[in-house]
């Protein structure tokens, strides 16, 4: 029988090598939206247009979604130790290379290497947690590693505008140089979880690999593009999507059928399991969406700058920390079915406060409802990830986490796209509806145009240019209050969407808390 690593490590060099791969996992995560804010000025320095520049993100996006499943078949293969360390370091160079990339094509290839790399990072921390820890540290795993998967993409944009405003954008890459050696180096000198198995490369599925990135990645692509080119009317998106189907229908098959598939479906039998993957997909949809309509809202409507969001949305994260002893505490005695009923409606509640939001919201209005909504993420985290992971067994761990990322991230891109939709559909209805109401026949018209034309008094003398300017910054609140009713109805709908999904808890069995659940899967 083969020695198990983890019983020959000291607790400190657990807590080490899950303290460095956490580094590699906020790194990956981080770069997904470092780039968000500061694309004008990459767009500029690779004299690349706006729709060009977009692909910078994207490019990242379709590569980090296929790796996700991915890297449980790779670290069966060759350890995760070794994975980590190889994606670690082409994480590194790649980094440097996008620093230094010379026109958009080499960005975008390179953004695709980062991405792809830096998507073996996240599942594969999320396995080792549960390898390397039982009990009451098992508790806090889903804890720590969900402020990291939360926090990093909040904090992207925020520190990424700021980096750019400071340095230049060349150093939203250079700054993973150092984190990138120091994982390179410590990971294979301490990170001894398991050892390769060659044999998983027998005779495995070779299609598995191909199949599955035509479908992610074209998935990933029309979730992406699809909001911009108002989804199917655009040619390119109908035949991508064409393809992503049938890749995935051929995908499926194979997975269900094929003796050793690269990624093995047949582990969502487990009904705990596949509960927790919902629970995950719902959960992507409510943080990922939240994290980009907010910020949205107050640059377009308030118009903060980036630091300004940065300041606005960091209670989320300190309520997260707060929040953090409670919901590890309380998994370990209480079935996760009651930590997500109570998580759910109070991320329902905190989406619901925010739908009454309007123009003049700013970061007060919006203190609470964020808090709220920090606090629950941990609530609904921890035993998310506890009904997909607490209780697998080990030979199906690596696997499950590959799977339940995958699910939380598919959820956050199809929640970003859904959202663009809401606001560019909604947009144009309040729009329309609010200028029906602004007319001759409307006694608060004139008063308003009469004052906004004294105040362009200080800008011009004519009055025919006054009255023009006057009807442009009307024309400008309208814009702005037609665009808050829009974001207040994807709250709305966001705050219904966590509501539908507790409809599936009374068909669910009792569930252990996660210390006896990890105790009898050991």
């Amino acid at each position: 029988m083969t020695p198990n690593p983890v019983a020959a490590m000291s607790e400190k060099t657990k807590l080490l090598v899950f303290a460095v791969m956490a580094l590699g996992m906020f790194m990956s995560l981080l770069d997904v939206q470092i780039v968000a804010a500061s694309l004008p000025e990459i767009e500029s320095g690779l004299s690349a247009g706006a729709d060009e520049g977009s692909w910078v993100q994207t490019s990242y996006l379709i590569a980090e979604i296929v790796m996700i499943p991915l890297s449980a078949f790779l670290s069966r293969a060759f350890s995760t130790r070794w994975l980590f360390t190889v994606s670690a370091a082409a994480f590194t160079l790649s980094s440097i290379a996008c620093g230094f990339a010379w026109n958009l094509n080499v960005m975008i290839a390179c953004r695709a290497v980062q991405g792809f790399v830096g998507g073996a990072m996240v599942p594969t921390v999320f396995a080792t947690g549960f390898v390397l820890f039982q009990g009451k540290k098992q508790a806090l795993i889903p804890a720590i590693l969900g402020i990291v998967a939360t926090l990093a993409p909040t904090l992207g944009p925020t520190l990424g505008g700021w980096i750019t405003d400071v340095l230049s954008w060349h150093w939203l890459f250079f700054i993973n140089i150092v984190p990138g050696l120091l994982i390179t180096i410590l990971v294979p000198i301490y990170a001894r979880v398991d050892e390769a198995d060659p044999s998983v490369l027998r005779g495995f599925d070779p299609w598995g690999i191909p199949l599955l990135a035509m479908f992610l990645g074209g998935l990933e692509y029309v979730l992406e593009e699809g909001p911009r080119w108002d989804w199917f009317e655009d040619t390119t998106n109908c035949w991508v999507a064409a393809a992503s189907a049938t890749s995935a229908l051929f995908f499926f098959y194979n997975s269900l059928t094929h003796p050793r598939p690269v990624v093995d479906l047949r582990i969502f039998r487990n009904t705990r399991f596949a509960m927790g993957c919902l629970f995950q997909f719902v959960l992507g949809i409510g943080v990922f969406s939240s994290i980009y309509l907010i910020p949205q809202y107050l640059a377009s409507v308030q118009d903060y700058r980036s630091l300004d969001i940065g300041k606005a949305v960091f209670i989320t994260g300190i309520a997260q920390v707060l929040a953090t002893p409670f919901a590890a505490g309380l998994s370990r005695r209480m079935d996760p079915r009651h930590m997500i009923l109570f998580g759910f409606l109070l991320f329902a509640l905190s989406l619901y406060s925010i739908s009454y939001l309007n123009s003049q919201w700013g970061k007060d209005e919006l203190f609470w409802p964020q808090a709220m909504r920090g606090f629950a993420m941990m609530f609904c985290i921890v035993p998310a990830t506890n009904m997909a992971l607490g209780a697998m067994p080990p030979q199906w761990l690596k696997s499950a986490s590959g799977l339940s990322n995958l699910m939380r991230n598919l959820g956050g891109a199809i929640g970003i796209a859904a959202s663009n939709t809401v606001i560019n559909h909604r947009f144009h209805l309040h729009y329309t509806r609010i200028v029906e109401t602004v007319t001759s026949a409307n006694p608060n018209v004139d008063p308003v145009l009469a004052g906004l034309a004294r105040q362009m008094q200080v800008l011009t003398s004519d009055t025919a240019e006054q009255q023009q300017m006057a009807m442009s910054v009307l024309n400008q609140l309208i814009s702005k209050e037609a665009l808050s009713m829009t974001y207040a109805d994807s709250f709305l709908v966001l705050a219904s969407l966590f509501l539908l999904a507790l409809t599936v808890l009374p068909f669910s069995r009792r569930m252990l808390p996660t210390a006896a659940s990890s105790a009898d899967s050991h």
